[in-house]
């Protein structure tokens, strides 16, 4: 499709883009106190994307911008799925005491700035248009952990997160080099078919190169051994921008991780229908599946040393980066959607988690387990909450963590015995990971001394935890509008050849 034909489908970044020079100008006109309304124009055009986003969706699927980007049902999905995160973030940030002494209209215009990259992430169908896409989102990201200026570890994060950000990506820009030279075109759809009529003897550089992409698309994942930055990066930032940075670039970047492998290793029209085949010369299904298992594994025990819970949650949040990869290495429809239905219950019970985290920081200035006593006698709102979603990132029912998780599983299982194992080692680490989230509820019903007044968080603090607490506990009950959403999303846009 042309560009000119093309903007007809392009409604929701434009308004995106709209809101984000409006953030921009009436920031301008704000005074430093004051500077906090400039989230209403990020909120109000985020609602108008979403909205323009539901109406697109009644389209049929079609290639914008002469084969640079897909607008198809599965890239929908992902664009509402982190308008959603994002609209949390944004009502989660003008309750954070970090943030409370911060000039933060830059902060919302820079989120609005990286809802656009991640909107081009889920979406790209050419290797130009994904390496700009995601220097869009790390560029934002790496401002972002650093937002707070006179913060140390703050600092300290934003530069740890610049240096293994460009490595990565130059990493991922090497590969992308060697697929250009081997097939001469850009074009995700057309690299399949050409890497098709080469001999045996570009097998290996093939390898090479898909090591190489994968290595980049695994930082934005926080995938072993892709993921030293996660941990200090997350334990640095602004919690708002720690909670941010777990759930919304990390499903886009799951996002062109299907995308691109189903692209030039497969046939992306087979996804709704089953298994999509994938190059012999790469046995990349067994790499993904080891590197599912070392990422939940090391995840999970290095999450049990910390004292920290914010930083035990990032390490968790590699762990389940480790999950979700279950569900990729036989690359089938089963497999696609059971990462998508886990992405949608991972985004709520993570951002709650981190919001208890940033409401007792408030509360009593740190993050550690000691500081969690006794919590759930003395605020029983905030302890019920952290307890349901502690046991939603376990996966015990009737949580949504539950549901997500047995999506994983059958689908890991269905794909036959060669992937038993698979299955064994996210049991294994399922088991694990519940010692350091029942030292969560723990610390707070059996340790500190009982509190003998009740205290009730302010109505925005509860309305925030309810909204994220609710759909916690009920997807574990009936999931089934998820799962319906999820599977009219598997489909892609198929340029034709």
């Amino acid at each position: 499709m042309s560009n000119l034909h093309s903007l007809s489908h392009y409604w929701p970044e434009l308004i995106l883009t709209a809101t984000i020079l409006i953030g921009i100008i009436a920031d301008l006109f704000y005074k430093p106190k004051d500077s906090g309304k400039t989230m209403y124009w990020i909120f109000g055009g985020l609602a108008l994307t979403a909205f323009a986003v539901k109406l697109l969706s009644d389209s049929p699927a079609a290639i914008l911008f002469m084969g640079t980007l897909a607008h198809d049902p599965f890239a929908w999905f992902f664009k509402m799925l982190i308008v959603l995160g994002t609209v949390i973030v944004l009502l989660m940030s003008g309750k954070s005491s970090e943030l409370k002494n911060q000039s933060v209209g830059e902060y919302y215009v820079l989120i609005g700035i990286m809802v656009f990259g991640m909107f081009l992430m889920v979406s790209s169908i050419d290797m130009i248009m994904v390496y700009l896409a995601i220097e869009i989102v790390s560029l934002m990201s790496f401002i972002l952990a650093g937002y707070l200026k006179n913060d140390k570890s703050s600092n300290e994060a934003s530069l740890k997160y610049v240096i293994y950000g460009g490595f990565s990506s130059g990493i991922m820009l090497y590969g992308f080099s060697i697929l250009f030279g081997l097939t001469g075109t850009t074009k995700l759809y057309e690299i399949g078919p050409a890497l098709a009529t080469l001999d045996g003897t570009a097998n290996f550089a093939i390898m090479i190169s898909a090591i190489f992409i994968l290595a980049g698309f695994g930082y934005k994942i926080s995938a072993v051994p892709f993921h030293f930055w996660t941990p200090d990066v997350y334990e640095g930032s602004p919690t708002p921008v720690t909670a941010y940075l777990s759930v919304a670039p990390k499903a886009a970047g799951f996002a062109l991780l299907i995308r691109f492998f189903s692209a030039v290793f497969g046939t992306g029209e087979n996804v709704a229908a089953g298994i999509i085949p994938v190059s012999s010369a790469l046995p990349w299904p067994q790499i993904l599946a080891i590197l599912a298992v070392m990422t939940m594994t090391l995840g999970n025990l290095v999450a049990i040393q910390q004292e920290s819970v914010k930083r035990m949650l990032a390490y968790s949040s590699i762990a389940h980066a480790g999950y979700m990869l279950m569900g990729l290495p036989m690359l089938s429809a089963d497999g696609i959607s059971a990462v998508m239905v886990y992405l949608v219950m991972y985004l709520f019970m993570n951002l709650g988690a981190f919001f208890i985290v940033m409401v007792v920081q408030a509360k009593m200035g740190g993050d550690s387990f000691s500081d969690f006593s006794g919590l759930g006698w003395e605020m029983p709102l905030l302890g019920v909450a952290m307890t349901l979603f502690m046991f939603s990132l376990t996966g015990i029912p009737p949580t949504a963590g539950f549901i997500g998780k047995y999506y994983l599983f059958a689908a890991v299982i269905q794909a036959g015995p060669s992937f038993y194992w698979l299955a064994f080692a996210g049991a294994v680490n399922s088991v694990i990971s519940l010692y350091y989230y029942i030292r969560v509820i723990r610390q707070m019903y059996l340790e500190g001394e009982r509190s003998e007044t009740i205290q009730v968080p302010a109505f925005m603090t509860s309305l925030i935890i309810l909204v994220l607490a609710i759909p916690t506990l009920v997807f574990g009950v009936y999931w089934a509008p998820i799962a319906d959403w999820v599977s009219s999303s598997m489909v892609f846009a198929i340029p034709s050849m």
